[in-house]
């Protein structure tokens, strides 16, 4: 592959360890977070390709660190050992692309050879929460610090639970409704959650949903 054969080029690109989410944006604008799981299982590395089953065990799989190759990729060495699978900028644009379809087929693959897939331990999660514009009005406050219960997993989980604990509040945690921040930094809703974290949930419309008193 030659450096001028990219079709797409990454404008900025990132590790998140606590989150094990790898965070890449491209030049025409569209943003990607990859687990680290999911670049490991789909790792282009011949022998990843030729094991004939999907990979296991990679639930906690870390990226230590990531290499330039040139300018069309980067080589990522993972804690397993991994180290040989180059990703060219097409092949990470493709993987976000088709995550969820990718995803879909590698949990069937599992079940189709009898894997159990154990997510990573679950921690204690002390996060902080930033409110903004009418979310705090509404709440009477800016910020808490709070301990999610084991099922808060990432953000879209957090939302579902803050919109349940009192009566009433689930529309002002609507996913429509909002934009959610994981350490200062946009996130999606798959983004997983750990001890720590500081998360900004900001109203993307200037009017309130009607609510009762939540105080």
């Amino acid at each position: 592959m030659t450096d001028q054969s990219a079709r797409h080029r990454p404008t900025d690109i990132g590790l998140h360890h606590k989150s094990r989410l790898l965070s890449i944006v491209f030049d025409d604008g569209v943003a990607f977070e990859l687990p680290y799981e999911y670049l490991r299982v789909f790792s282009k590395a011949a022998e990843v390709r030729t094991l004939g089953q999907p990979v296991t065990g990679k639930e906690a799989v870390d990226i230590e660190q990531i290499e330039p190759q040139g300018q069309y990729g980067v080589r990522i060495l993972f804690d397993d050992g991994h180290d040989t699978g180059i990703y060219s900028w097409d092949t990470l644009y493709a993987l976000g692309v088709d995550r969820e379809r990718n995803w879909a087929a590698y949990l069937k693959a599992l079940e189709q050879i009898g894997y159990q897939r154990q997510e990573p331990q679950q921690e204690e999660k002390r996060i902080k929460l930033l409110y903004f514009n009418w979310l705090a009005q509404k709440l009477r406050k800016e910020t808490e610090e709070l301990v999610a219960p084991p099922s808060v997993v990432d953000l879209d989980t957090l939302l579902v639970w803050l919109g349940r604990r009192k009566p009433g509040a689930a529309p002002l945690f609507d996913r429509e409704r909002v934009r959610v921040t994981l350490n200062k930094q946009f996130a999606e809703g798959f983004s997983r959650l750990h001890d720590g974290d500081e998360v900004g949930i900001i109203p993307t419309s200037p009017t309130a949903p009607a609510t009762p008193d939540l105080v």
